[in-house]
């Protein structure tokens, strides 16, 4: 199977430039692509693993992976998607959150040996000259067709409206196109669906100056069956970095995952073969709650490694009980299929000092010192409304005190509504 057909059997295409002819293209081996990626924080996102898993489909299949950091672009702000303003970076942030995008990428993606290569393009953007950029490139675009553009409607009907440094966004973001064939015979750009115009005007920039033919394809906005946004809870975005997103709090996203939402992430954000993954959807019960369990340790495997996805795995099994994973599901996956090496201190937990343990401590105290709760008031809330649990019991009183009664085995186990949960052990216990 070619690459295209691997991408759009998994869901990753929503719409191509020049279907047939890049099909061909793909077939002949070794061509370029590139996405680019947003250098606004240190670390990417869930959200962020469409194209990074597009990459990594792209490289498994013989092609060159460009990821282009937007350093340049960066220091204008892309107005695609949103209805204001973004915050403009300063060179040293760009290159501080370069240095941790990096690291996440090369989780997915081999940079080793110019396998893939990883870009800023500051690096040509900053050197451009105004007047010569104007007359040698800015001549091929209209401005008729540029705010027609939805990265250009949306910020052009909105109170803040569309400022002349965004305005150039789309002819930078073709430029870097042209760049990139020039310099790595780059083919191939890749992105949301919110850059279709942005790609579409590389692609057409290309043709016009150097008469020859490159290629878009954009990948659909994933959201939940709910209607969610991939990758944002309660607590907000999903991020690759373990300082942001500990593995085991990244493990527990991916298995409360929609049982309607299992086998299409399970082929958007694993590399399980098709042939395994389809027919998930129509599990039920136990089976599916070992295909949720196979899909939150393959991703985190690949996120964050195979010491931190079992260390998971094992965790989640000593708070919820042993999950043995039948061999039957998805077999492929190298998830620990037999109960051994409990570990629990992936699990968010804490120490408590036994002697102030017996001298007792108010629960809603508790639950806020441990980050269960956002204050002291919100954890009385909580527990007013009946969303407390210590060991499994819901604790009905606001003034209850927890003391060393409550430990089971020198600890215990709060729980904040249904998916929260905190260790409290004892010191040198």
């Amino acid at each position: 199977m070619n690459t295209f057909d691997v991408l759009q059997e998994r869901g990753f295409i929503e719409q191509t430039t020049h279907e047939n002819e890049l099909v061909t293209y793909l077939n002949k081996g070794n061509q370029t692509c590139y996405i680019g990626f947003d250098p606004t924080a240190s670390s990417l996102h869930v959200g962020s693993l469409i194209p990074i898993m597009s990459l990594a489909h792209m490289q498994r299949h013989g092609h060159r992976p460009i990821a282009l950091v937007g350093g340049g672009t960066g220091l204008v702000g892309d107005p695609s998607g949103k209805t204001e303003m973004r915050k403009l970076l300063t060179s040293e942030m760009v290159e501080n959150n370069l240095l941790g995008i990096k690291k996440q990428l090369s989780r997915f993606i081999d940079f080793s040996d110019g396998k893939a290569l990883l870009l800023n393009n500051a690096d040509w953007l900053t050197k451009l000259g105004y007047i010569s950029f104007l007359r040698d490139i800015g001549r091929h675009f209209s401005v008729n067709r540029m705010i027609k553009a939805e990265s250009y409607k949306m910020r052009l009907e909105s109170e803040e409206g569309l400022n002349f440094i965004e305005f150039n966004y789309m002819v930078l973001q073709a430029y870097d196109f042209l760049e990139l064939f020039d310099a790595h015979e780059c083919g191939l750009q890749m992105g949301g669906s919110d850059q279709w115009g942005n790609i579409v005007a590389g692609v057409e920039l290309i043709r016009r100056m150097r008469q020859k033919t490159v290629f878009g394809i954009t990948f659909p906005l994933i959201t939940t069956s709910s209607g969610a946004k991939m990758g944002k809870t309660a607590k907000g975005a999903v991020w690759l970095d373990p300082s942001r997103t500990p593995p085991y709090e990244y493990y527990q996203f991916w298995v409360n995952t929609d049982d309607r939402d299992v086998e299409r992430f399970l082929a958007l954000f694993t590399f399980l073969p098709m042939d395994e993954i389809r027919g998930v959807g129509k599990l039920n019960d136990s089976d599916l709650n070992s295909a949720k369990a196979v899909l939150a340790f393959e991703a985190t495997l690949l996120a964050h490694g195979r010491e931190d996805a079992e260390k998971a795995f094992h965790a989640a099994s000593s708070m919820f009980g042993t999950r043995i994973v039948p061999e039957k599901i998805l077999p492929s996956s190298t998830i620990p299929r037999h109960d051994s090496g409990m570990n629990d201190m992936s699990v968010p937990h804490s120490f408590i000092d036994e002697i102030q343990l017996k001298e007792g401590i108010p629960l809603f105290k508790l639950f806020h010192k441990v980050g269960l709760a956002n204050s002291g008031g919100a954890a009385r809330r909580l527990i007013e409304q009946g969303g407390a649990y210590v060991n499994g019991r819901r604790v009905e009183s606001f003034n209850y005190v927890i003391t060393d009664d409550d430990l089971v085995q020198n600890e215990m186990l709060l729980r904040a509504g249904k998916k929260r949960y905190h260790k409290v052990k004892i010191k040198n216990a």
